[in-house]
C-alpha cells in the first residue's frame, strides 16, 4: 500500500523535474516509480496467495466442521430436513463465505487502507483541496450503510430459495425412477421451473437494490473530482500550484474513487456472505438433542437381553405418541416377532435399541445397562439392522458388505454373502465382488439389495439382530433360502423380526402384536390365532382371501 501511495507523488515530482529540465533527477524518479511498481507487484502476489490460503482454509475447516456436526445430530433432526437444504449449506453457502473472505474482505481492507493513506497524502500536499475532495465521503458511508441494511434480508431470502431449488433438484434426481414410471416429467419440470422462477424473482430484488445504490456510491466521488478539477485547475493557472503537484493530487483522488466505486459491489458480496454465514451457523448452533458424555462406557458383556420398562415415545413435532407404556422383556438368544398394522409402532420400537431415538419416558436396557448411559458408537456396533428398503453406497459389492467391518477379509465377505443367499447373483456380476454398485444400489433388484444388506448385517456379527421386513422384496423361493440362512445365524442371538408374512413370523419364539403404539397381545402363533381376534385379523390380511386358521398354520409351517 505504501508503494501504491508513493507512485502518484513520485509521478508528480517527475513531471516537475521534466518542466525544470533536470534529467538526472528525472532518471532517478523514473527508477523509483519502477521500483515501487515492482514492490507493489510482489506484495500483490503475496496478498493473493495469503488471501486464497485463508479463504480456502476457512472453507475447509467449516465444511469439515459442518459435516462432523451433522454426524452428531440425532436421527430426529434429519426426519424434518430436506437433503437438498443441507447440501446447499455445505456447498453454495460455504462458497459465498469463501469468496468474500478470499476477495471481498481483503478488498475492503485494502480499500479502507488506501483511502486513509491517500487522504493523509492529500492533506499533506494541499489541506484545502483535500477537504474539498473528501466532502462526498460521509454521504458515501451513509448510502453504503443503508444499502447493507436493506440488502441483507434480500440476500438471505435469495440463499433460502437457492436451497429450496437445490432440494427440488436432489429430490427429482433421487426419485427419477418414480418420475419416469408414472411419466410425470412435465409435472416435475413445472415444479422445478417454479423454483427457478422464485430464485430469479428474489435475485432481481437484490439486484435492483444493488443497481440503485451501487451507482450512487460510485457517482458521489466524481463530484469531488469535478470540484478538484475546477479549484485545482484555477490554482495551476494562477501559478499557486505546480502541474506536478496537481497531477499527484489528481492521482490520489483517483485512488480514492476506484475503491469507492467498487465498495457497492463488495458490500453486496458482504451481505451475501453474511446471509450464508447466518445459515451455516444456524446449523452449527443447533445442539444435539441427545446428551452424550465423553466418559460413557461401552455395552457391558452379555448375550443380548433386552428390557423395555414403561416406554413411551413421541416424535418431535408430533402430538400423537408412537409408543405408549411398553413393558417388554426379551431374553438373550430368543427371537421375537413384532406384528401389527402400518403405523402401529413396530419400527419405532426397534429404533430405540441402538438409540436412534431417545424414549420420552421409561427406559431401554440391554444386558442390564440403560442405552442412554452407553457410548452410542460402541452400542450400535453390537446391533445390526436390516430394513425393508436397504441403503447401499456407490461402492463395490465387497465394500458394501464389509461396511460395518472394513478390515474383513475377502473370505469372510464371501462367507457372509453365501449365508445371505447372495453369492450366486454376485458371482454373475461383471466383476463379481469388485463390481461397482450404482448410487443407492439402483443397479440391483430389490431382492438383491436386501440380500446384500443381510450379508452386511451377518458380517458385523452383532449381539442383537433386527430384521425390519427384511425379506419383503424377495420371491417365495429365495425367501425360503434366506430363512434357512437366518435360522442358522439367529440361533443363540437375540433377534427382532418385523414381518407381514406368516412364513417369516414362524421364525420367532414369541410374537408381540402392536396396535396404536401399545402391546395388544403376546404369545406364540398358535396361541394368538386361537385367543386373539386382532392377531387373527392381522394374520389373515397377510394371506389371500382371509384363509382359515388351519390353512394359516399350514403356511406358517407350524
Amino acid at each position: 500500500m505504501v508503494a501504491t501511495v508513493a507512485i502518484p507523488w513520485l509521478t508528480g515530482e517527475a513531471i516537475d523535474a521534466t518542466r525544470d529540465g533536470d534529467r538526472s533527477r528525472l532518471i532517478w524518479l523514473a527508477v523509483a516509480v519502477a521500483g515501487a511498481g515492482l514492490l507493489r507487484l510482489a506484495f500483490s502476489v503475496g496478498r493473493r496467495l495469503v488471501a486464497g490460503n485463508v479463504s480456502l482454509g476457512v472453507e475447509y475447516d467449516l465444511r469439515a466442521r459442518l459435516y462432523g456436526h451433522l454426524q452428531k445430530l440425532e436421527l430426529g433432526f434429519f426426519d424434518h430436513q430436506q437433503t437438498g437444504q443441507l447440501m446447499s449449506r455445505v456447498t453454495v453457502d460455504l462458497q459465498a463465505v469463501r469468496f468474500f473472505l478470499g476477495y471481498g474482505l481483503i478488498f475492503i481492507g485494502q480499500a479502507l487502507f488506501t483511502i486513509v493513506l491517500a487522504a493523509i497524502a492529500m492533506f499533506i500536499l494541499r489541506p484545502e483541496l483535500a477537504a474539498i475532495a473528501l466532502v462526498p465521503v460521509p454521504f458515501v458511508v451513509a448510502i453504503a450503510f443503508r444499502f447493507g441494511r436493506r440488502s441483507r434480508p434480500a440476500n438471505q431470502e435469495v440463499q433460502q430459495r437457492v436451497a429450496e431449488l437445490t432440494a427440488e433438484a436432489e429430490e427429482n434426481v433421487s426419485g427419477v425412477r418414480v418420475v419416469k414410471a408414472f411419466a410425470r416429467e412435465p409435472r416435475q419440470l413445472a415444479r422445478f421451473d417454479h423454483r427457478v422462477a422464485r430464485v430469479f424473482e428474489q435475485s432481481m430484488v437484490a439486484t435492483r437494490l444493488q443497481a440503485f445504490y451501487a451507482p450512487f456510491i460510485g457517482f458521489l466521488p466524481n463530484l469531488g473530482l469535478a470540484a478538484i478539477l475546477f479549484v485545482g485547475g484555477r490554482e495551476v493557472i494562477d501559478g499557486t500550484l505546480t502541474v506536478g503537484e496537481f497531477t499527484a493530487f489528481y492521482a490520489y483522488l483517483l485512488m480514492l474513487i476506484s475503491p469507492m466505486r467498487m465498495l457497492g459491489y463488495m458490500l453486496g458480496s458482504a451481505q451475501r456472505a453474511t446471509a450464508s454465514g447466518a445459515r451455516i451457523f444456524q446449523l452449527l448452533d443447533r445442539a444435539p438433542a441427545m446428551a452424550i458424555r465423553n466418559d460413557v462406557p461401552a455395552l457391558p458383556q452379555g448375550s443380548g437381553r433386552v428390557e423395555l420398562r414403561d416406554v413411551s415415545l413421541t416424535f418431535e413435532g408430533s402430538t400423537q405418541p408412537a409408543l405408549s407404556e411398553i413393558d417388554l422383556t426379551v431374553e438373550a438368544g430368543s427371537t421375537i416377532a413384532l406384528v401389527g398394522p402400518t403405523g402401529s409402532g413396530k419400527t419405532a420400537l426397534v429404533s430405540l435399541l441402538p438409540r436412534l431415538y431417545d424414549v420420552t419416558t421409561g427406559a431401554v436396557l440391554i444386558d442390564g445397562a440403560d442405552v442412554r448411559d452407553l457410548d452410542p458408537g460402541k452400542l450400535r456396533r453390537e446391533i445390526a439392522v436390516v430394513t425393508d428398503d436397504p441403503f447401499l453406497f456407490s461402492a463395490t459389492v465387497h465394500d458394501n458388505i464389509a461396511y460395518a467391518r472394513p478390515d474383513a477379509t475377502r473370505e469372510e465377505v464371501e462367507t457372509a454373502a453365501r449365508r445371505a443367499q447372495a453369492a450366486e447373483f454376485v458371482g454373475a456380476l461383471p466383476q463379481s465382488y469388485d463390481t461397482m454398485i450404482g448410487e443407492r444400489g439402483l443397479t440391483l433388484s430389490g431382492g438383491q439389495r436386501q440380500r446384500i444388506a443381510i450379508a452386511r448385517a451377518l458380517l458385523a456379527n452383532p449381539r442383537i439382530l433386527v430384521l425390519d421386513d427384511a425379506t419383503s422384496a424377495v420371491d417365495a423361493s429365495t425367501e425360503q433360502e434366506i430363512k434357512q440362512a437366518l435360522a442358522e445365524v439367529m440361533e443363540g442371538r437375540t433377534t427382532f423380526v418385523i414381518a407381514h408374512r406368516l412364513s417369516t413370523i414362524a421364525l420367532a419364539d414369541e410374537i408381540v402384536v402392536l396396535d396404536h403404539g401399545r402391546i395388544a397381545a403376546r404369545g406364540t402363533h398358535e396361541q394368538l390365532l386361537d385367543s386373539d381376534d386382532f392377531y387373527a385379523e392381522v394374520a389373515a390380511k397377510g394371506l389371500p382371501n382371509r384363509i382359515r386358521h388351519d390353512e394359516q398354520r399350514e403356511v406358517a409351517g407350524l
